[in-house]
């Protein structure tokens, strides 16, 4: 009889990624993948470790497993991801229901990892965060419509807020070819929206071949023939040259929606965090993007309570959102992570950086509202995701929606529609911010 795994992957995309490969290597060596984690002889939790409330809930998720554990319903825990290679020693110490641990270095080493814990063994694993990235297969945890591509691992932004440089190591591209090779296997196997995903796309390249190749990546992408919608993470806005701009507003598969994370627009505080570029720069560059591409979706994050954030630098950043009217922004308070520059800065309390979150949310609620209303007697393509019988309606996404992130789509149709197929959805209304409507075809 196969031993039994089981799987919890919290925290990113990159991170559910590393989750689907380590699956598909215990999968290829014998092992059962379970739906749940009940009756699971070892069950991983793959962890982020990135700010409080990731580290809480893997916190939250390794002491129910452990009470499961003591209830004889799972056997062995695993942890692996940012949390474990953050707090390498403390884990073991101070989680006794955790039978090891495996740094972000080591995911292909879970075969060996899961049967020496299967032996007895206590495991501390923990291998090179800056060697190349994997190239195993995956088991996809995504619907079979969509589906993540990554194309590099780590970073070398060192923006003095953050941890990841730490935890995932140097920014490393994969091979064009390793990349659109996967793009096809994912593509032959029904998905027909891939998103491009890194912790900084736009610098893609750059370390294998001397300059950036995102571009180039992108148009070898739009030849694959069953791919319908191909989307773009985590572009840096320094790093948004004219060719990526004028490749994302030709290319008819490339959805027109930018996500770019600026985290605040005062140069003072931008220059504190270790973050290239201005205000007056960013401006340019979503002024330039606007022009160029009229149906652009642009998306942004946000940190309120960053180190020198007073409530005169905290109402610029109002201000400019007000001004800018970005139709997808997600604010976060300061969370001041030990080991980084920024912690030892002096900053806000949390409860001001909360409430000031709080304030953008509010503000940015009131945007989106204005877009969906303008999105009213509009027809837009829709990528079918779900039927709700008690409402007896269809949902699913527009370009301007990314999964698990922004909003949906509420539809009739007098015909059946298939779950990842694409409509055209004539938008009738808007509801508790849904976008409301009915397929043309009707």
């Amino acid at each position: 009889m196969s031993k039994r795994i089981g799987m919890i992957s919290l925290g990113c995309a990159k991170n559910q990624v590393n989750a689907e490969q380590m699956m598909f290597l215990l999968r290829e060596a014998g092992y059962e993948i379970l739906p749940s984690v009940e009756d699971a002889d070892v069950v991983i939790i793959n962890t982020c470790g990135f700010i409080d409330s990731a580290k809480s809930e893997a916190i939250d998720n390794i002491l129910a497993m452990g009470e499961l554990k003591a209830a004889g319903v799972i056997g062995k825990i695993l942890v692996t991801g940012c949390l474990s290679q953050r707090y390498q020693d403390e884990i073991l110490t101070e989680m006794p229901e955790v039978d090891g641990v495996l740094g972000t270095g080591s995911y292909d080493d879970i075969v060996s990892v899961v049967e020496r814990l299967l032996g007895g063994e206590t495991v501390s694993e923990f291998g090179d965060i800056h060697a190349p990235m994997s190239e195993a297969g995956r088991i996809l945890t995504t619907p079979e419509y969509y589906a993540y591509l990554k194309i590099a691992e780590g970073c070398d932004n060192h923006c003095s807020y953050c941890v990841i440089p730490s935890l995932r190591g140097r920014y490393r591209s994969r091979t064009m070819d390793d990349c659109l090779y996967e793009a096809r296997m994912l593509a032959e196997d029904g998905v027909k929206e891939l998103i491009v995903v890194a912790q900084d796309t736009s610098r893609y390249g750059i370390d294998l071949y001397g300059e950036r190749k995102l571009p180039e990546l992108l148009r070898e992408l739009c030849k694959i023939e069953k791919l319908h919608w191909v989307r773009v993470h985590y572009l840096y806005p320094d790093e948004m040259t004219d060719e990526l701009l004028e490749v994302i507003a030709t290319e008819p598969k490339i959805v027109k929606y930018m996500d770019i994370p600026i985290q605040h627009v005062n140069d003072t505080i931008l220059k504190k965090m270790n973050r290239r570029g201005t205000k007056a720069e960013i401006s340019a560059l979503f002024a330039k993007i606007r022009q160029r591409i009229p149906t652009a979706v642009i998306r942004t994050s946000l940190i309120t309570g960053l180190p020198g954030e007073s409530e005169a630098e905290f109402e610029e950043l109002c201000d400019w959102l007000r001004e800018q009217k970005l139709e997808r922004v997600g604010a976060f308070a300061f969370s001041p992570e030990e080991g980084t520059a920024a912690a030892r800065m002096e900053h806000p309390d949390e409860e001001t950086a909360v409430r000031r979150a709080e304030i953008v949310s509010e503000l940015q609620s009131r945007i989106m509202d204005e877009y969906n209303e303008a999105r009213v007697g509009t027809t837009l393509e829709v990528l079918c995701e779900g039927y709700e019988p008690e409402a007896e309606q269809y949902f699913g996404r527009t370009y301007a929606d990314s999964p698990d992130i922004d909003g949906r789509v509420v539809f009739d149709s007098e015909k059946p529609v298939r779950v990842g197929s694409f409509v055209q959805v004539k938008i009738t209304g808007v509801c508790d911010g849904d976008l409301v409507g009915f397929t043309e075809e009707d």
